[in-house]
């Protein structure tokens, strides 16, 4: 029950990080238009690149060793040595390299990307003590703070005439002020690691820093591909796209971050039987929002995208297919979660370099002969073979049963809602209301969410097992 709450504290916090997102790229693209937004989603997917540069797996070995309960400050600190020393080498090497990371871009902006790059290293730190002292139930609600403060900044450094560089500045103000407020949460004692607290963290880098790099080629190759062969403002409705996917995903990604050192404490007591029920609870939850969401994109895209702005319709069929990639993903995120968890992140980076090598070739090759849609599908391929090793490495050690079943209902469910919606479209198209396309599109999305939810509840015991079971508050309809 504990661990649903802080899933639910979790989910509810990425919403509103997703909310405000959602709000904020309107105003950016309508101020600023798609090409000034696929710039910054550009250099936004460096940062983040460099960020494997300079993390190398220790984040997730961070939040493991901290996570056993032994030593934790020691473990932070040992971190903190390891990640200042390899951010200093990216920041040299960035600042060396300028010239070509502005020439890349298309835009002059090396050095915030080396203010960037400074401050996600103590953005990152601080998050894995977060997670791995178990306060993922206050490192969510800090993420809502940390993406309303961006926000107010970007937007009021754009108001200010400053375009792309306000957007950059605004990002590193926010990220930094909500860095700064959970180091004062975490509150850690200041301690000399020792030679092994350094072994152990490499003992578990050495594998995991692959997971941290699929990771980034999921969210980040395709868009820095794409920077290569497609105009800027292809790639910054390709970047809106893949934002309204990830949306969807935030509650997989709520289940995967929570239960990560929930496992790793059930597995320094062989608990084996505890960890296969919540590695399948978290295979039968996460697709829950997902599912809806891509038969609600397959009827209704274009018109989400054009809330976004004039034009972005165009990306309504890759929309879909990036929600059929982020499904496939979000289920392997969960296996491989498991195996990291159960301290076999071997196996995991079998997967992961599996999936990486996929993506790349795949990206590369149907971008350069099929264009921007050609990444979409890359990333569903890629997707899909990172799922079946980690299915087939998680099987081997655990007792994994996919729940067919109630992802089953999920579709039933979703299947009705979109004939209900596709219904309710076609008759709405005929009235004035359809001129109003922003207010048409949330009253079609409110429809859909309630008819989806109320037949799953009808027809999923478990689901209504789960909602009933994690409510502060008693209400009888819910329950068996």
């Amino acid at each position: 029950m504990r661990i649903g709450q802080t899933s639910i504290i979790f989910f509810l916090s990425k919403l509103g990080v997703s909310a405000l997102g959602f709000v904020a790229t309107i105003v950016f693209i309508r101020l600023l238009g798609e090409d000034i937004y696929g710039f910054f989603a550009v250099t936004l997917a460096l940062v983040s690149w460099l960020g494997i540069v300079k993390s190398v797996g220790f984040g997730e070995a961070i939040v493991k060793r901290m996570s056993e309960d032994e030593e934790p400050d020691a473990y932070l600190a040992a971190g903190t040595t390891i990640k200042v020393v390899l951010t200093t080498i990216v920041v040299i090497g960035v600042f060396v390299l300028r010239d070509y990371v502005n020439e890349y871009i298309g835009q002059p902006v090396a050095e915030l990307v080396i203010l960037l790059v400074i401050v996600t290293i103590f953005s990152d730190l601080v998050d894995s003590a977060l997670k791995g002292t178990h306060r993922v139930h206050v490192y969510a609600p800090l993420k809502t703070v940390m993406e309303g403060i961006r926000s107010v900044a970007m937007i009021a450094f754009v108001l200010l005439g400053w375009g792309l560089t306000g957007m950059l500045l605004g990002y590193a103000v926010g990220t930094a002020v909500v860095a700064a407020i959970g180091l004062v949460i975490v509150q850690p004692n200041v301690v000399i690691p020792r030679r092994h607290h350094i072994v152990r963290l490499f003992d578990f880098a050495k594998y995991s820093w692959l997971g941290n790099m699929q990771k980034k080629t999921f969210s980040d190759m395709d868009l820095l591909i794409l920077a290569l062969f497609v105009p800027a403002n292809l790639t910054g409705i390709y970047a809106v796209a893949y934002s309204l996917s990830k949306f969807l995903e935030v509650f997989g990604s709520a289940i995967s971050t929570t239960l990560f050192p929930e496992m790793s404490k059930l597995s320094t007591e062989d608990d084996t039987k505890l960890i296969n029920t919540l590695t399948n609870d978290a295979l039968t939850f996460a697709g829950l929002f997902l599912i809806p969401g891509i038969v609600g994109a397959t009827l209704l895209g274009d018109r989400l995208l054009l809330v976004y702005g004039p034009g972005l319709d165009i990306g309504a069929h890759v929309l879909v297919i990036l929600l059929i990639a982020v499904l496939v993903y979000t289920y392997a995120r969960q296996l491989l979660t498991t195996l990291n968890a159960i301290d076999r992140p071997d196996l995991a980076f079998r997967a992961n370099g599996a999936f990486i090598v996929a993506n790349v070739v795949l990206n590369f090759t149907l971008i350069y002969s099929i264009g921007w849609v050609g990444a979409a599908i890359a990333t569903t391929l890629s997707a899909t073979v990172g799922f079946s090793l980690g299915l087939y490495y998680a099987d081997q050690l655990l007792d994994i049963r996919l729940p067919y079943n109630e992802v089953g209902r999920q579709w039933i469910a979703a299947v009705l809602m979109g004939i209900v919606v596709y219904a309710a479209r076609e008759l709405g198209e005929a009235n004035p209301i359809a001129a109003y396309n922003e207010v048409f599109v949330v009253l079609l999305v409110g429809l859909g969410a309630i008819v989806y939810f109320a037949v799953l509840l009808t027809i999923s015991s478990r689901l209504r097992t789960a909602v009933s079971d994690n409510l502060p508050f008693d209400v009888p309809l819910v329950y068996n």
